[in-house]
């Protein structure tokens, strides 16, 4: 049996999906469904029990069995990177992963966890490495003070955990995040509403729409979770991006010329967002090569026609 928290949300769902695929429905979905649309994400899969994620930190804290598991990959976390109530996001990223990674030890059961790559903050170098990481938000923080706890238990592991740093991922099953989806669920929205996608004016001395990001398929992230699982003698913290900084316009043109029409508008950069965006990343993949990871990543030409392939259909 396999558990998958977050199971539910974004790349959570896309890992179940992935799993389908590859002919497993042995998993255990944990998540918070209050939010009832995050349930169409799982209406076209196939699981095998469903836990609230409270119900399941639960059991966790009381040592009840749950059965064999074969290991858990733990998405579930607040991602809302505008978010600033530190007590909530530590109790939800930080406390409940430290748990969950106690257990999980204490059973050698394999952990895939989400990190992210907001621990790195608003510097141009993007290494695993803690002279690298300063985030700019509690989101960010949250993140790095649970890979900064695992560190100081790499050397002495009693089955593998891996921490994966995505960058900006973009795919199906994220019409639940709302602001923080990806931009290209943005610019559906905007195209439908005015035929024009927007793109924040220059800053930090980018020029209009030229600010740029790793945007990485959630594809590939289903494949990067899946190949650790395959390779349990691997453990440590991982970058999960393509390895390729694009502009916001590539991505923009991307979704133009799909649709064969719309324009650009460029906005003001938000007030609330100076100082605390990130106008530039890009995933340093030495460290998951020198794992003996050789997966090849979808550029955003191919990503983007894949996602509104899917979607539109």
């Amino acid at each position: 049996m396999l558990i998958v928290t977050g199971g539910a949300g974004f790349i959570g769902s896309n890992i179940v999906h992935g799993l389908n695929q590859r002919g497993r429905s042995d998993i255990i979905v944990v998540d918070d469904l209050r939010d009832g649309r995050k349930a169409l994400n799982l209406a076209d899969l196939t699981i095998a029990d469903y836990y609230d994620k409270d119900e399941f930190i639960s059991l966790i804290r009381d040592g009840k069995d749950i059965g064999e598991i074969e290991a858990v990959l733990h998405q579930g976390a607040c991602s809302t990177t505008t978010e600033w109530d530190g007590k909530y996001m530590m109790e939800t990223n930080y406390r409940y992963t430290r748990e969950l990674f106690h257990w999980c030890q204490n059973r050698r059961i394999p952990l895939v966890y989400a990190s992210s790559a907001a621990t790195y903050g608003g510097g141009r170098e993007f290494r695993e490495e803690p002279s690298c990481e300063r985030p700019l938000n509690v989101y960010g923080y949250s993140k790095l003070a649970f890979d900064q706890y695992f560190r100081r238990y790499l050397d002495d592991l009693r089955a593998p955990v891996v921490g994966l740093r995505y960058f900006n991922v973009y795919g199906p099953r994220e019409q639940h995040k709302g602001s923080m989806a990806s931009v290209i669920h943005h610019f559906g929205n905007q195209m439908q509403e005015s035929g024009r996608i927007k793109l924040f004016e220059g800053c930090d001395g980018y020029a209009d729409g030229e600010q740029e990001r790793d945007f990485v398929d959630v594809r590939d992230c289903v494949a990067i979770n899946l190949w650790f699982l395959e390779h349990p003698e691997v453990s440590g913290i991982f970058n999960l991006g393509t390895g390729q900084a694009r502009p916001f316009n590539a991505m923009a043109r991307a979704f133009l010329d799909w649709h064969g029409r719309g324009e650009i508008e460029y906005i003001p950069f938000p007030e609330h967002l100076k100082g605390r965006y990130q106008s530039y990343t890009q995933a340093d993949l030495t460290a998951l090569r020198n794992a003996g990871c050789d997966h090849t990543f979808h550029d955003v030409e191919a990503g983007v026609k894949a996602y509104l392939d899917a979607v539109s259909g």
